[in-house]
């Protein structure tokens, strides 16, 4: 079966995001007003085979664990649905 896994990682909230202070300090100087904070993270698309969900699920939470994203600063969640 083909499995399309959406997976979102941020970095924790309890760290500093240099990039997203830096966002939300310029809005200011395009009129945008009012945001408090911004958070950047990152947006991965993974299309795969699998035999089950179940196994398309292990895939996905090794790849996340082991390649996409640090555990040490970073968390992640992901959906997944039959492509």
């Amino acid at each position: 079966m083909k499995f399309l896994a959406e997976i979102e990682i941020m970095p924790h909230k309890e760290l500093l995001d240099p990039q997203g202070k830096t966002v939300a300090k310029n809005l200011k100087y395009i009129n945008i007003d009012g945001v408090e904070d911004v958070r950047i993270g990152k947006h991965i698309k993974i299309t795969l085979e699998a035999d089950s969900q179940d196994d398309a699920t292990e895939k996905v939470k090794t790849a996340c664990e082991k390649v996409l994203s640090n555990p040490i600063m970073e968390s992640f969640h992901f959906t997944l649905s039959e492509a």
